[in-house]
This record gives C-alpha cells, sequence and structure tokens, in this order.
C-alpha cells in the first residue's frame, strides 16, 4: 500500500500572535530587529502557563500579543 507524503505544516505568522490570532505588536516581526531591545515584550513579564499553551509549531517563530501575555 503506498504511503501519503506528508505535507509540510504551515509557517506560523510572525505578526501574528499564536493564541488569539490578533497581531502581536512585535518589532522584529515588524522588520525592525535593529529596535529588539525597544518591543514591548522586552520589558513584559509573560507567565510560564502562558508560553505553554504556544502551539510547539508557533514556538520560537511568533510572539504573543500584549493581551494574551497578561493571561
Amino acid at each position: 500500500m503506498p504511503v501519503a507524503p506528508l505535507s509540510p505544516l504551515p509557517v506560523p505568522d510572525a505578526g501574528t500572535c499564536p493564541l488569539c490570532g490578533q497581531a502581536n505588536a512585535c518589532v522584529i516581526a515588524c522588520g525592525e530587529a535593529a529596535r529588539a531591545a525597544d518591543c514591548w515584550c522586552m520589558q513584559a513579564c509573560i507567565a510560564p502557563e502562558v508560553l505553554a499553551r504556544v502551539p510547539p509549531a508557533a514556538r520560537g517563530l511568533a510572539c504573543v500579543c500584549p493581551r494574551c501575555a497578561q493571561g
């Protein structure tokens, strides 16, 4: 029996929160990597429980939004 080829997983949109689908306001995703230290998330305290809800396919590729970061 032939095996069907696996389809690639969709790449998460770096500018979209992987939890709610809204814009995440990430300066890196907006193409401003030089301003990364100024991003809201660099000063935010994001609970480990929130980060644990990020789907594995989006981890390290898309930031949560400020609203979701608050829990």
